[in-house]
């Protein structure tokens, strides 16, 4: 069932983040009407204000992007923050759209709600089959209950509301503060300020075996509308790269995007995360949809990126 965005009035919630941000460059590409609201506008952790706001403001169809994010340390460290605001944010706004009718809902979740030790590639059926990755298990539930909240909406009230699961991601927007931030933001500020410090050895988390795959945010917004416009089902649906690398191997990306070569410490006394974690993006890209830039070309956009705004 195809869906169209002309004419619709779609709201980007957490358009100030990474992905939100991406998700509003892609759609000025459409025949619509952006709708934003930052945190001076609307407390989307109190229910009464996004109640409020969505009244009036009445958007036919809403992007959840808006989310507490960050990576290990910060789950490690603020366990309350990562569940209580991310099950309040989802729940509000769910809520406040099915009060007002919103045609479409996407809900975005996150690859960390698979098992720890999930079948590689991960497909979409492996949700609740095994124990979480411990340090980030408090993200991981939050999302969870997202997912089985839209698919509810959808079941007991017939709503079109589906639920996208993306990769790790980076690119324009990312967050490079290294105590909150995922490894290869964190990786490409350490390559930078090594660069410019003349550093001898940049210092990376773990044992540099773990595997990831990574996608540009802006692939993802690509991937969000097109499945807005052609998406309608009960399960989520998986959508990554397709390509996965050690961490070593991605030190060794960002060494050459930056531009500069050091002795790589790897860290044992700091987790590793997953081992491994790969998405089954199959039924996406049986859809139709393969729309992703390399590795290396779009790290070279994200230090572009950095080197513009974020160097402070």
């Amino acid at each position: 069932m195809a869906y169209s965005l002309t004419g619709k009035r779609i709201w980007v919630a957490g358009h100030r983040g990474m992905v939100g941000g991406a998700v509003v460059r892609r759609l000025a590409t459409e025949d619509c009407e952006i709708i934003t609201a930052g945190r001076d506008t609307v407390d989307l952790v109190d229910q009464a204000q996004v109640r409020a706001w969505m009244a009036r403001t009445k958007p036919d169809a809403i992007v959840l992007a808006a989310a507490k994010v960050g990576g290990i340390k910060a789950n490690n460290d603020l366990p309350v923050d990562f569940l209580y605001q991310n099950l309040m944010i989802e729940a509000n706004i769910l809520d406040a759209a099915h009060q007002n009718d919103v045609e479409r809902v996407l809900f975005l979740g996150s690859s960390c709600i698979y098992p720890r030790l999930a079948p590689q590639p991960i497909p979409e059926d492996s949700l609740l089959t095994g124990p979480l990755e411990p340090t980030n298990e408090w993200y991981a539930i939050a999302k969870i209950a997202g997912i089985k909240l839209t698919q509810a909406y959808r079941q007991q009230y017939g709503r079109d509301w589906i639920s996208a699961m993306p990769t790790n991601l980076y690119g324009p927007g990312d967050n490079y503060d290294l105590n909150s931030s995922h490894v290869l933001p964190a990786l490409l500020r350490k390559f930078h300020e090594a660069k410019i410090n003349r550093a001898s050895a940049v210092t990376i988390w773990g044992s540099g075996t773990p595997l990831r795959e990574f996608l540009h945010c802006d692939d993802l917004a690509d991937a969000i509308i097109f499945l807005m416009k052609q998406y309608s089902d009960h399960e989520h649906i998986n959508v990554g790269s397709g390509v996965e690398v050690t961490i070593r191997e991605l030190a060794e990306t960002i060494a050459k995007v930056v531009g500069y070569e050091a002795e790589l410490v790897f860290d044992a006394t700091k987790p590793d995360g997953t081992p491994r974690k790969l998405m089954d993006s199959g039924r996406l890209l049986t859809m139709g949809w393969n729309n992703v830039r390399s590795l290396e070309s779009g790290i070279t956009d994200a230090y572009d990126q950095f080197l513009t705004h974020c160097q402070d």
